[in-house]
């Protein structure tokens, strides 16, 4: 139905262009504004019943608190929680000169306008105040970039009407896109298979995918709603 107003919390993993990773993602949760306060504060109960008060992140996982993880992920499967990630392999293969004016923040943007821009997911009914995570100094004008390019996109009409940076430490829905596309990133990068891999971070893996239905590291139908991946890999370029 048309016509509600949502809250999105965008997130993203490995996103410079010389980390070393050939995986990146952009992600988001997405809930109806109506429901922030009570959902929040559900999240907030489960981390103090696990003993878990601190900010949840994929890259400080414990063996010692996977009930919390499991308990965590059963929240949003039973809850009018939304998540959407833009899973990008071989990122190495990029080829910012010829499509990117030569600047990896024209990709940002580009990535940005597709991962929030599904009619499926977004219909253009709906409004949408967006939240992103602040990640350097730069962020104002990266956020107003953003916004200028989904306002050509829908002639002046974008439902995309708000946006703001925030510190994933003091927002929950950060966290839990931290925590779903961390596990996303773990498995398309192939950690799971290492022989030092983290057992914990596998279990988190398989419930995920036990609970969703997916392999997390391929892509869902466009029309997913609930669990959405969008598998997005650059062509290797000819010589």
């Amino acid at each position: 139905m048309g016509n509600k107003i949502y809250n999105i919390y965008c997130d993203e993993s490995c996103h410079l262009k010389s980390d070393g990773q050939s995986v990146m993602c952009l992600g988001y949760t997405k809930i109806e504004r109506n429901n922030y306060l009570d959902l929040k504060n559900q999240i907030k109960s489960i981390k103090l019943n696990h003993n878990a008060p601190t900010e949840l992140k994929w890259n400080t996982l414990s063996s010692k608190r996977f009930d919390f993880y499991k308990a965590l992920i059963d929240f949003i499967y039973d809850n009018p929680i939304e998540f959407r990630c833009m899973l990008i392999k071989n990122k190495q293969r990029l080829d910012h000169d010829q499509f990117n004016e030569g600047d990896i923040d024209n990709f940002y943007y580009k990535s940005i306008y597709y991962l929030l821009n599904n009619p499926y997911t977004n219909p253009a009914s709906n409004q949408y105040r967006t939240y992103i995570d602040i990640k350097d100094t730069r962020g104002k004008s990266r956020l107003k970039k953003i916004e200028e390019v989904l306002q050509n996109k829908h002639l002046g009409k974008s439902p995309f009407v708000y946006f703001q940076h925030i510190h994933s430490r003091e927002n929950e829905f950060l966290q839990l896109v931290d925590f779903l596309m961390g596990a996303i990133a773990y498995k398309a990068r192939n950690e799971h298979l290492k022989e030092d891999a983290s057992q914990v971070k596998i279990a988190v893996v398989d419930y995920i995918e036990a609970k969703f239905g997916y392999n997390i590291s391929e892509g869902t139908e466009p029309w997913e709603s609930k669990f959405n991946i969008f598998d997005f890999q650059p062509k290797s370029m000819s010589k």
